[in-house]
């Protein structure tokens, strides 16, 4: 991984703030607030300015041409896979496979890994506080293969019931597939843990880090996991992009996810041999101005510092949840031990698509409803909640007019 180069003493914020144009306008008549980044963060101009040049100078396809545009693209499109081996502290380029995002990158492993591994019988572990794309995939694969789901339940400050995950552990267990932090609840899991645990059992894991790899320093070689996913949308790049880490002796045996183009060795009617890993999972042309978005947001990060957004966020988060427990009959739904960039709540009189809808009338972005997270939300007795989920590039003034905000919808319901 990359050294933080910074401390937070040392960081402009607000400097930083202006690399984000669309912060800077109004949405119906007053500035806008920002608090949807679990959905999507913002994107800094230095990333919007190297996908625009990449189309304007760059554009051609990659891997595939030898003149010198296709050289130019199929160099920074790879750089990037560079820049994410180092970013994520993987142990080489070709254990980074690009994907379309988180979702596809979880696909793969449970198509790709469970068609190899899983049979009747076989185990696979899930946590009952999973984003919807960490628990379908594992569900048809299980129908598929016979195998079945066993879910570590979730107390009631929202944190994982450690000593029911060890009970589940068995030589049954093949894959133990949890996410590093709870887009719902803002719960971070001790993920070296779970991963020590299920490998004493023999079992994989994988890791869907994308409500992480934005928000903190991230080592997958630390943690330990077989798997690691993320998508490139929720840390200041483009959409339609993500990335998939694999140990290689898995990525190795696994077979392809999808066939076509570039995925190939030799093919022919009679018989196609494959391409070595990464390669053999990325069928087609890729989106290639998005890769080297990713790259690009990589650059930035690092060039603030994973360690001092980490630091500053904690700041903001603390801030929010300090200030939102003040407002009468507000009730948070998750007080984990260690919570990231997210606050959830309800009101017992007030209908989180209300609240969302109101708040926008007064220029305030926030994320309502299940959040592709019902299981979680089932298991606190409640159909939706409003979420405010923050980045290094909100202040404390925003939290201020989230606040006055929900005070003034609460005037609606008095």
């Amino acid at each position: 991984m990359a050294e933080t180069v910074a401390n937070i003493s040392t960081v402009d914020f607000d400097k930083i703030r202006k690399d984000f144009p669309v912060l800077d306008q109004q949405v119906n008549g007053r500035p806008l607030v920002y608090l949807d980044n679990g959905a999507s963060s913002q994107m800094p101009v230095q990333v919007a300015d190297r996908i625009d040049h990449y189309h304007r100078r760059e554009h051609s396809n990659v891997h595939r041409g030898i003149h010198t545009l296709s050289q130019k693209a199929t160099d920074a499109f790879e750089e990037t896979r560079k820049k994410v081996r180092d970013f994520i502290g993987a142990g080489s380029e070709n254990e980074i496979i690009y994907t379309t995002g988180t979702t596809d990158s979880i696909n793969l492993v449970a198509n790709s890994f469970g068609k190899l591994y899983f049979k009747e019988g076989d185990q696979i572990i899930l946590t009952e506080m999973e984003h919807h794309a960490n628990i379908v995939p594992w569900q048809m694969i299980a129908e598929q293969t016979g195998a079945e789901i066993k879910v570590i339940p979730v107390d009631d400050n929202g944190d994982l019931d450690m000593k029911a995950y060890k009970s589940l552990l068995s030589e049954k267990t093949k894959m133990v597939a949890v996410v590093h932090v709870s887009n719902a609840l803002g719960t971070v899991n001790p993920v070296k843990e779970i991963t020590d645990l299920a490998h004493n059992s023999g079992a994989a894991v994988l890791v869907d880090g994308a409500q992480a790899v934005p928000h903190q320093p991230v080592d997958v070689q630390e943690i330990g996991c077989d798997f690691y996913a993320f998508s490139a949308h929720k840390m200041c790049g483009p959409t339609g992009f993500g990335i998939l880490y694999g140990k290689k002796e898995y990525l190795d045996a696994m077979p392809p996810y999808r066939g076509g183009g570039d995925m190939i060795d030799k093919v022919s009617f009679e018989e196609t041999t494959y391409n070595v890993a990464p390669f053999k999972f990325e069928a087609g042309t890729p989106p290639i101005a998005a890769g080297i978005g990713l790259g690009a947001a990589i650059d930035y990060l690092e060039n603030i510092g994973m360690d001092v957004i980490a630091e500053k966020e904690a700041e903001l988060v603390n801030y929010a949840v300090e200030e939102l427990q003040k407002i009468d009959g507000l009730r948070m739904i998750g007080t984990p031990r260690t919570r990231a960039s997210v606050a959830s709540f309800v009101f017992d009189e007030i209908h989180a698509s209300d609240m969302g809808t109101i708040l926008d009338k007064r220029g305030i972005a926030v994320r309502t409803g299940h959040h592709c997270a019902q299981p979680i939300l089932r298991r606190f007795n409640v159909p939706a909640t409003t979420r405010a989920s923050l980045s290094f590039y909100n202040t404390k003034e925003d939290i201020d007019r989230l606040v006055d905000g929900i005070n003034y919808v609460k005037s609606f319901f008095e």
